[in-house]
């Protein structure tokens, strides 16, 4: 019974992560709209994956030396007061920057309700819990579009950031009722310089990638001298530090290697369809709000069975048969997007949108089961964080990549192109625009998003080739429980 309602509690927290993208992605049209900023667009969620990410190690160690329910609650707790913070923001720039302070939260969120699954059901049992747990996103694509897109229309844009506090407080309180633990304290160094570095390097070249084309030739030097620096002395620190940021002797193991890239891959690839198709739908299109929720719905609604169905396939199955499916139907909604045009029309997206789900889903769920069937309780927290920390460093550099080649778009038709795509994502204010500046930067939003679907397809096929290297007989069936 116990465990049925720890299980409640993690899927909540999913759900709480899972309701803030699926809204936020829908609303953040309308949201740039009203701040102003479209150059700053993709940081939104970009500032808010590398944050998620650079915390995940941290919580995963933390998590390992005094227990999974602490931290649990310092992370939900940082995500409800960087959500109420994002809700309070007067402009673009305070958005991105309580975006950080939420992804801070996020970093110990999620992995942690993984990892306390991973704690209380043995290997064959996490391939059928893991989909369910996944699963949550069903409910969550219903919800949150067509939440976020009513919001924006009939309430605030403020309460979007909002919706999730009662079920993040809701999580907490079941966590700390239900969940038992005895921890025994082990001395642990856990790696903050890593971490700094990490972000001071993978943040320093995301500048240079997403507002290159607005920086002169002193600042993109000086962005890439801080970046390179970085990443130089991060290589020499992780080298020499006891305990690493990523656990070295972890990554001696070939299924938490290729669970861990591929997670990073496929992050990227998903990060960058569902934060940029609303902008597709609404921009390029010139569709509403609540298309656009709804298409992103459907590809999350597809994203959250694949994921269930993942489980029951894994059992009978092996992880690379599973992660190869998966990986062949994320190439083919790639290409469908790389076809898309405007004047194809929403369905075109949305068949495209629901391909790639599909295979995340598949793909997700295989790439979690293995690296956490591969270790120990003792090295599960870390391992568990090693994984979700790729997966959300390639959302940020997916997101990166997307707003980069959207920004590089924008900057090629003069400055002022910016502040009309602002005007372009309001309905009210597009109608008041000439009928030939509707039709230009629609074709450059497009062309934008079209580079970056091409950009998409690549990491659909390294994806595949990652899944092809997993073992070829392993399976959770086959596979010892490991405590």
């Amino acid at each position: 019974m116990r465990r049925s309602l720890v299980l409640s509690a993690c899927m909540m927290a999913t759900f709480m992560a899972a309701v803030e993208s699926t809204i936020v992605a829908t609303a953040m049209p309308s949201i740039a709209a009203k701040l102003g900023g479209f150059s700053l667009f993709s940081w939104v969620f970009s500032a808010y994956m590398l944050a998620q990410a650079v915390t995940i190690p941290i919580y995963g160690r933390l998590a390992d030396i005094y227990g999974r329910k602490r931290l649990f609650y310092v992370g939900a707790g940082l995500f409800l007061v960087g959500s109420i913070s994002c809700g309070l923001s007067t402009s673009m720039l305070q958005l991105v920057m309580f975006r950080v302070l939420q992804g801070i939260g996020a970093g110990g969120v999620q992995p942690i309700a993984n990892t306390i699954v991973g704690d209380i059901y043995t290997p064959s049992e996490r391939a059928r819990i893991q989909g369910l747990l996944s699963s949550v996103f069903a409910v969550s694509a219903l919800a949150g579009p067509s939440l976020g897109a009513f919001l924006v229309a009939y309430a605030s844009w403020q309460v979007v950031f909002w919706v999730n506090l009662p079920i993040g407080i809701a999580a907490i309180v079941m966590i700390a009722a239900f969940l038992p633990e005895s921890v025994q304290h082990r001395a642990h160094r856990v790696d903050y310089a890593g971490s700094a570095l990490l972000a001071l390097t993978v943040g320093a070249f995301m500048l240079l990638l997403v507002q290159g084309s607005s920086l002169d030739r002193t600042q993109m030097a000086a962005a890439g001298a801080v970046g390179l620096c970085a990443a130089v002395l991060l290589a020499w620190h992780e080298w020499r530090t006891p305990e690493p940021l990523l656990p070295l002797e972890l990554w001696r193991n070939r299924v938490i290697v290729i669970g861990s890239v591929g997670s990073c891959v496929t992050g990227a690839i998903v990060m960058g369809i569902a934060a940029f198709l609303p902008a597709y739908v609404q921009g390029a299109m010139g569709r509403s709000a609540a298309l656009a929720g709804s298409i992103l719905g459907l590809m999350t609604v597809v994203w959250a069975l694949s994921s269930a169905v993942a489980g029951q396939i894994l059992v009978r199955t092996t992880y690379r048969f599973t992660a190869t499916l998966g990986s062949v139907l994320l190439v083919m909604g790639c290409l469908t997007l790389i076809a898309a045009t405007p004047a194809r029309g929403p369905g075109w997206a949305a068949s495209g949108a629901m391909l790639a789900g599909i295979g995340m889903g598949l793909c997700n769920t295989t790439f979690m089961v293995s690296v956490q069937a591969a270790v120990s309780w003792q090295q599960r927290g870390a391992a568990t964080s090693s994984a979700m920390f790729l997966r959300f460093l390639g959302q940020a550099l997916g997101a990166a990549g997307f707003g980069a080649m959207i920004n590089f778009s924008l900057m090629a038709q003069g400055p002022a192109a910016s502040q009309a795509v602002d005007e372009l994502m309001d309905p009210r204010l597009r109608r008041l625009l000439p009928t030939e500046t509707i039709a230009t930067l629609s074709d450059v939003v497009a062309s934008g998003m079209h580079n970056g679907y091409l950009l998409a397809g690549l990491l659909a096929v390294l994806a595949l080739g990652l899944a092809r290297l997993l073992p070829a007989r392993l399976g959770p069936a086959n596979q010892p429980a490991r405590r």
